[in-house]
């Protein structure tokens, strides 16, 4: 190998090694423990797998083919995380919706069902030919739902009379960073002009420095995980609009019990009293100073509460998913929080009066 390779395989090698470090970071260490930190640090970390493959296969060809397995499957999760970490920010959801989990679990019974039952050493013709290119479609239709998620975003960062926050600069160079990422695999392995496999690790490892340069720089993080975070620091809404907004709140929370819906969204609610999910996490956050998970969550304690009370017979797991968690440990751990009691002791108080 001589010098210029060293350099390229030293800067690549360097960019995963990186990846991995950043995405333990994001998973354990950040202060405040956002949704998108996690689903950033899978991303990252499935990114990594993924450039780390192409980085050792373009250097020495003769790698067992099972590395080949390991990178592609490690692709088969960067759309999905990619998707649910946007999603997870424009609508403020900080607790993983039970759809994502069975999503997230179906594609890995079906990247592991096929990688088991068609290792790529066996079957290379097979993964080459159909497998790759089924990978790459799911990562960009992936790329496609991404894009529409954060397409208000986009836009405002492509117009130039918008001025545009930290953290949706923040969202948008990290979609762009993927879309451009799939784009040079993409065109590599159609063969297209003037471009090698080796050129999506540079840009990864070209993406992870701004990154990381990002992080540096601020001294304060947190806000950029919080897309509408900014919005929410502007005036309160004049006293009489704000009664009307939370009559109007309480109404089609009770009346259609929206709670109850596990995978219930900002945005999903903010629909229902027909304004913007900016405008409601603004009331939210600066009228009656709680996050959009609280608020759903009082009334999810407080029918749950109703419903110990006036029966004993159902069990308190089955309370939780009734009223809209999606989990028993989210269940017990927001009562406790709302309530300053467990379910069990509040259900054993109920019983002695």
């Amino acid at each position: 190998m001589d010098t210029g390779k060293e350099l390229l395989f030293f800067f690549s090698a360097l960019g995963v090694f990186n990846g991995i470090i950043l995405a333990v970071y994001f998973f354990f260490f950040t202060k405040k423990k956002h949704l998108t930190n996690y689903f950033l640090g899978a991303l990252l970390f499935a990114l990594s797998i993924r450039i780390g493959k192409s980085v050792f296969v373009y250097f020495d060809p003769d790698l067992p083919k099972r590395y080949f397995q390991i990178g592609l499957t490690a692709c088969f999760f960067i759309g999905p995380f990619l998707y649910y970490f946007l999603k997870s920010a424009v609508e403020e959801i900080n607790l993983m919706p039970r759809s994502w989990k069975w999503t997230l679990l179906f594609w890995a019974v079906v990247i592991a069902t096929v990688g088991l039952s068609f290792p790529y050493e066996d079957y290379p013709k097979l993964w080459g030919r159909y497998f790759v290119r089924t990978i790459y479609l799911q990562w960009f239709i992936y790329i496609v739902f991404s894009g529409f998620t954060i397409r208000e975003v986009l836009k405002k960062i492509s117009n130039r009379k918008h001025k545009t926050t930290p953290s949706e600069m923040w969202y948008g160079m990290l979609f762009l960073g993927n879309f451009l990422l799939f784009l040079f695999y993409f065109l590599a392995i159609i063969n297209a002009p003037f471009t090698t496999y080796i050129s999506g690790a540079i840009v990864f490892t070209f993406i992870l420095y701004l990154v990381i340069s990002i992080l540096l720089y601020r001294k304060k993080t947190d806000d950029l995980f919080l897309l509408n975070g900014q919005k929410n620091s502007g005036k309160k809404i004049e006293q009489p609009e704000a009664e009307m907004l939370l009559e109007k709140l309480e109404n089609v929370m009770n009346n259609k019990e929206l709670y109850k819906n596990s995978s219930l969204s900002l945005q999903d609610l903010s629909k229902e009293i027909n304004i913007s999910s900016h405008q409601l996490s603004q009331f939210l956050n600066t009228n009656l100073g709680k996050n959009f998970t609280s608020f759903v969550n009082e009334f999810r304690i407080n029918q749950a509460c109703e419903i110990i009370r006036s029966n004993d017979k159902i069990t308190l797991e089955s309370i939780g998913y009734d009223v809209g968690f999606n989990s028993k440990s989210t269940f017990f751990a927001a009562f406790k929080k709302h309530t300053g009691t467990t379910p069990l002791q509040y259900q054993q108080q109920a019983l002695l009066t």
